[in-house]
């Protein structure tokens, strides 16, 4: 009570006073300071990091006060580098440091969440099927019950359930489809496994079990690139930051790099100190070019003839007129230009490049008896003719001469370049030219279609007895750039000013950028390599790669680092930077993730395909392929609809299917046993006969679509689906913002290998199961919602291709709620489906398509023409002319149990990766010590794996990156293949074994590998290529070299055997979408662009208090002043921007950073931000990939064919989304779609 009146007689002077009255003694309660003490006191610090897919992958410490994460800081512990170069930290960014808000937000997802409809239809159904499987099969039998949850999904109604009720839930749903309709009817969809591998890991693993279909990311997120599996074989790699440092040039093309890569930047900023010259290529001037020493503004879209126009310049003044020696001898050794090409004639005398010529063509095969057909010729500098070793021919079958020595036939050789001076003729040969191609937003230069160019030749007779005439790739490189080398070529250019493709004065008519820049750069570029051997480097951003000719593109750019042997030199190379692709530890981690130590092999399926196919956006396609082919190529043989490409390509084995078959492959062994065949030699039987077909040859027949879909570690609806209103169409039966017409309602080609139905189905996904902390776009949308711990609450690890260490994911307190890590759900589901599938299921014969796989004998499945078999033109032989057919025998009930344990595969097979094997016995036994082995069941004597820990420890021993014993067994499997000695480069770390505690102690630097092409050195830094140069290790390729030229008939008929510039494609997307009443504002067509924001990383902390304080609060697009000035829109205006695939709604940023005729929307904000509703579709306004669909490219889906060859994540179709436009508008009416005013919304659309 004294207290209390001690605060009426505030006023009151207490106590003396002292300094002349100056102080005063107080007698006042000062407990209140006690809160500024305590704010920063902590209980622990524990170290984690964030798995958000950001290249960064930065190490944080994470405070803990009475059992509260209460703040993070940066980690400053990084193992020290060399003095020569600047350390990693500090590592970090805004959007890492709020992420301690996210643990006891509201937007936290605390407890399993179910749909209501669904949940009390299901509790109905239980109430009369005391079989959980009786149950679901009820309600999916009932087509209105089916429809009354699906159709609301999006539109709210879920409930509090329980995680033993759900979890059952979940397994009836799996079990009844897979005993219904197969297991591949069950899919998952998880990106990038480096963020957090273990939790990757667990999804994977369980659907394996099950002999479900794992998605791909990597392509579908379009961040891979297809130039990469093309010219290196290799999925992609790429130099650490740190490399930067010891570059001598570098060109930031595309890359925003202070703004997607944070943490690395100062790399950047520190090379300049060094005197290194910097220069930022971007069509809108970004944070990037306030970097850089000059800025070059193309036309967006036009990435390639800049790079050729550059090109065009190095190859005239660094290989013709003053050659470089360095250039010109690592072309001739790490590339294939020193190969020949055959020419074939066409009508009009002229002839045009055909395949390379191989070993197999001539009359003694140059004594090549192993796979003459894969090893390709040149000619030395004797003028004799060589198989020379490396190409991949000598990969399979024989050990020992697949490397890169100057070796043929066992005698030391140097290869010729060029035919010229010692060719027999000069002939005209022919190339596509698409820079002519009218598109009223893009500049063209009209010339020819065909360019006729004069090269040198040789005559050759070959063993079937016929003359061909053969060029070098070197001789065509330099005829399709247009150089003219005195052969009487009247077409190539006289000089830079010569509007001729490829010339500097070309580019500048396409793209934009003065003539005068694109020589002086290309001169300075190369300079820069010729004098340091290689030191000059492409920082490429991923949103060159995001164009439908994203290939061409890169295959632009890596043409120029190549004549200027920069890839595989320290400094140098392409540094393409997308998602954390990175997973080090890769090889220790598969057999987790697919459960390859109990099945293989397991589903995966390419996602482009399988959205573009399930999602019916090939319904909507109206690009066709002659639109996309080489003017020298025959349209008849290339008639039909994109899809039919694709399923060709199933058909072949190019690419994997998912669904299969058009029927249960569960069921197929009990066919066989009946006509007295094995399942395999059934299935080709049936398939030849037509009693079997191919699942995407009937897509809508009502039994060949995916059933349950898993979502873990992803957004796909709020970030990564393109196609969004498609698949709320199609996949999920729910509202959708359509604009255009499908194919049954207007004109378009139709397919020919897909069978028509005139209604598509609604609602293919009867169960939609996402995993999450946090209340997403997809969580909206889902059937349920299961609460994930966050990356402070579970242990796993984590690794990125930008710097080289491996460091945790570590449990600072424990999962708040009821939330569990995903090892843990996923754990959860496998028990309770081996307990509900009894009496359902038992050890099934499962008979799986695998494609032809990139890395295996089966890449050299189809060397020359391409037959189907289906038309009668070949055999349909397993692993030859179709898809390797593999008899699986699943045991579902012991599901649990496999899931929980290692399997005996990795006993009996081994262990490896990228075409490298080698024994893992030792490490089994190690971890049945390390972690203990089962006592008892299906699985006794295994090691287990109980826990995410056990299963970290698994990955860190199995894999070479982080066992040094490993490391050197990998080293020696390769040194067999190779003849090569290679062992050093690991043996001195053979000892070193790194566990999870060592990584939560501090990030640990990873154990150089073979699975990699650089190395973990003192020495040096990690870049690309380094082995293949320095250790002469091939490139996974058809030559064993750096591909330039790529000779498949598809990439020849679609005119990209060579580098050519292909201006973006036209997707309609704008000019046959319904008519859209105006609303009284001007409307304008824009080039919509997504690239990636500053306030989120992906749809990860756009929705974050913290990052929405600091940007707009909700949705923007970028608008440049002309527009905005022609449009009437003023900066922070509402606007709306649509086209025939939806529509959204945002404010817009009127800034004169971005150029005319293009906006840009920032990858990814979330639809559940501050978003009113559309007056074009009536509903809630949309997000970035509302506006989007999907459209594969034919050459994408090549396959048993060297390096093109299918592999996960590694080639196939590509989610491209950049070449479309959407028409823009300002909105006349805000409404947020409360009663009232959704009533606006609607009147304003009808």
């Amino acid at each position: 009570m004294s207290k209390l009146l001690d605060r009426f007689r505030y006023f009151k002077q207490k106590g003396d006073t002292f300094a002349d009255g100056h102080g005063q003694v107080m007698h006042t309660n000062r407990d209140w300071e006690d809160s500024y003490r305590q704010r920063w006191q902590f209980d622990k610090i524990v170290r984690s990091t964030h798995g958000v897919n950001c290249t960064g992958s930065c190490s944080w410490k994470i405070y803990v006060k009475n059992g509260l994460v209460t703040w993070e800081t940066q980690q400053t512990d990084y193992p020290r580098t060399r003095p020569d170069l600047p350390n990693h930290e500090p590592r970090g960014c805004p959007r890492g440091a709020s992420y301690s808000w996210y643990l006891y937000s509201a937007n936290r997802l605390k407890y399993p969440l179910v749909r209501k409809r669904l949940i009390e239809l299901w509790r109905e159904a239980l109430s009369r099927h005391s079989d959980p499987v009786l149950a679901w099969e009820s309600i999916m039998n009932d087509p209105q019950k089916c429809q009354s949850y699906k159709q609301v999904r999006g539109h709210g109604g879920f409930i509090r359930s329980s995680w033993k009720e759900l979890n059952q839930l979940i397994a009836a749903a799996n079990v009844w489809t897979i005993k219904t309709y197969g297991p591949d009817r069950v899919a998952g969809f998880s990106p990038i496994p480096a963020m957090s591998m273990v939790s990757y890991a667990a999804g994977t693993r369980y659907l394996s079990l099950l002999g479900g279909t794992c998605l791909s990311f990597y392509d579908w997120y379009c961040d891979l690139p297809p130039a990469s599996p093309m010219t290196w074989g290799e999925q992609t790699d790429v130099p650490e930051s740190a490399d930067w440092y010891n570059s001598a040039y570098i060109i930031a093309w595309g890359s925003n790099v202070p703004q997607t890569r944070t943490p690395d930047a100062h790399f950047f900023t520190e090379v300049r100190y060094k005197g290194t010259k910097t220069i930022a290529i971007t069509p809108d001037y970004s944070e990037v070019a306030k970097l850089c020493d000059q800025w070059l503004a193309p036309k967006q879209g036009t990435d390639s003839a800049l790079a050729m126009a550059m090109g065009h310049v190095i190859l005239k003044e660094f290989h013709l007129d003053n050659p470089s020696d360095y250039f010109l001898n690592y072309c001739r050794r790490y590339t294939d230009m020193p190969m020949l090409v055959l020419l074939d004639e066409r009508a009009d005398g002229s002839y045009v490049p055909g395949r390379m010529m191989r070993a197999s063509d001539l009359m003694d095969g140059l004594g090549e008896a192993n796979n003459p057909e894969w090893k390709t010729v040149a000619l030395n500098s004797m003028g004799e003719l060589v198989a020379p070793n490396g190409s991949i021919g000598f990969r399979w079958g024989e050990k020992g001469k697949w490397n890169l020595e100057p070796v043929a036939a066992g005698v030391e050789t140097e290869l010729s370049l060029s035919l010229l001076g010692q060719h027999d003729d000069v002939a005209g040969v022919a190339f596509p030219y698409f820079g002519g191609n009218e598109n009223p937003h893009f500049r063209s230069v009209r010339q020819e279609p065909v360019l006729v160019r004069q090269l040198p030749v040789k005559r050759l007779t070959l063993a079937d007895g016929s003359e061909r005439m053969v060029v070098s790739v070197y001789d065509l490189v330099l005829a399709n750039y247009g150089l003219d080398r005195g052969l009487d070529d009247g077409h190539s250019a006289n000089n830079y000013n010569d509007v001729k493709a490829y010339t500097p004065a070309w580019g500048e008519q396409i793209t934009g950028v003065p003539r005068r820049h694109i020589e002086t750069i290309a001169r300075e570029f190369a300079e820069t390599a010729h004098k340091t051997h290689g030191r000059s480097m492409i920082i490429l951003g991923a949103g060159v790669n995001h164009w439908y000719h994203m290939d061409m593109n890169y295959r632009g750019m890596i043409n120029m680092l190549v004549f200027c042997g920069c890839v595989g030199q320290t400094g140098g190379g392409w540094a393409h930077y997308v998602g954390q692709e990175k997973l080090r530890p890769q090889t220790g981690w598969l057999p987790l993730a697919f459960a390859l130590d109990w099945n293989r092999p397991p589903r995966q399926m390419n996602s482009t395909s399988f959205f573009y196919n399930h999602a019916s956006q090939w319904r909507y396609e109206k690009l066709t392929a002659q639109e996309l082919l080489s003017p020298l190529a025959d349209p008849a043989k290339f008639s039909g609809h994109l899809i039919d490409f694709n399923v060709h390509a199933e058909r072949m084995g190019w690419l994997p299917s998912a669904p299969q078959l058009n029927l249960n492959p569960l069921s197929v062994k009990a066919s066989a046993d009946k006509a007295g065949l094995s399942a395999a030699d059934y299935t080709v039987q049936a398939l030849k006969s037509g009693a079997i077909r191919f699942a995407c040859e009937q897509p809508d027949s009502g039994h060949n679509h995916p059933r349950n879909l898993f979502v873990w570690r992803s957004n796909l609806l709020g970030s990564s689906g393109k196609g969004h209103e498609y698949m709320l169409k199609y996949l999920l039966g729910t509202d959708s913002g359509i604009q255009g017409e499908a194919l049954g309602s207007s004109e378009g080609i139709k397919p020919e290998e897909v069978e028509w139905q005139s209604a598509a189905i609604e609602g293919k996904l009867d169960l939609l199961v996402t995993l999450d902390f946090r209340m997403s776009s997809t969580c909206l949308f889902s059937d349920i919602v299961l609460p994930t711990a966050t990356w402070y609450e579970k242990d796993d690890m984590n690794t990125s291709d930008m710097h080289p260490f491996i460091h945790p994911l570590s449990a600072a307190v424990d999962p708040a709620w009821e939330s569990k890590s995903d090892w843990e759900i996923y754990k959860g589901i496998a028990s309770v489906f081996s307990e509900v599938c009894v009496g359902h299921l038992g050890q099934e014969t499962d008979v799986v398509l695998h494609p032809l796989q990139h890395d295996s004998p089966a890449e050299l499945a189809q060397p020359f023409d391409i037959l189907d078999w289906r038309k009668g033109e070949c055999e349909l032989i397993p692993g030859k002319t179709a898809p390797n057919i593999v008899v699986v025998e699943r045991d579902y009930p012991a599901t649990y149990e496999r899931f929980t344990s290692l399997g005996p595969l990795l006993d009996k097979l081994g262990n490896g990766g990228k075409g490298i094997a080698w024994n893992t016995q030792d490490e089994v036994d190690f971890l049945g010590k390390l972690n203990y082995t089962k006592h008892d069941g299906p699985a006794k004597g295994r090691p287990r794996i109980d826990t995410a820990l056990d299963a970290s420890e698994v990955i860190l021993a199995l894999a070479p990156e982080t066992n040094g014993q490993v490391a050197v067994k990998a080293w020696q499997a390769l040194g067999e293949m190779t003849g090569r000695e290679h062992t050093h480069l690991a043996i001195n770390k053979e000892d070193e074994k790194i566990h999870f505690r060592d990584i939560q102690a501090q990030p640990r630097k990873i154990i150089s590998s073979p699975t990699w092409s650089g190395l973990e050195s003192e020495h040096i830094s990690y870049n690309a290529g380094y082995t293949n140069v320095h250790e002469l290790i091939p490139w996974r390729t058809l030559s064993g070299r750096q591909q330039l030229y790529q000779d498949h008939a598809w990439m020849r008929a679609f005119g990209e055997s060579l580098v050519a510039y292909r201006p973006p494609i036209d997707t309609r997307s704008v000019s046959e979408m319904r008519e859209i009443p105006p609303n009284g504002f001007p409307e304008k067509a824009l080039n919509f662009l997504t690239p990636h924001q500053k306030w989120g990383i992906h749809s990860t902390y756009s929705e974050n208090l913290l990052m929405l304080t600091l940007s707009r609060g909700g949705p923007i697009v970028w608008i440049s002043e002309a527009d905005a000035r022609e449009l009437g829109i003023e900066d922070n205006d509402w606007i709306e921007a649509f086209n025939a695939n939806g529509a959204l709604t945002a404010r817009a940023v009127v800034s004169q950073r971005v150029p005319p005729g293009m906006t840009m929307m920032y990858h990814a904000q979330e639809r559940i931000m501050n978003i009113p509703g559309s007056e074009v579709t009536g509903m809630r306004g949309g997000i970035h990939n509302s506006v989007t669909r999907v459209c594969p490219k034919p050459t994408h889906m090549i396959g048993g064919y060297a390096q093109l060859a299918y592999g996960f994540n590694y080639y196939g179709t590509v989610g491209s989304n950049r070449d479309e436009f959407i028409m823009i508008r300002k909105m006349k009416n805000i409404n947020w779609l409360d009663d009232e005013g959704r009533d606006q919304v609607q009147e304003a659309k009808k």
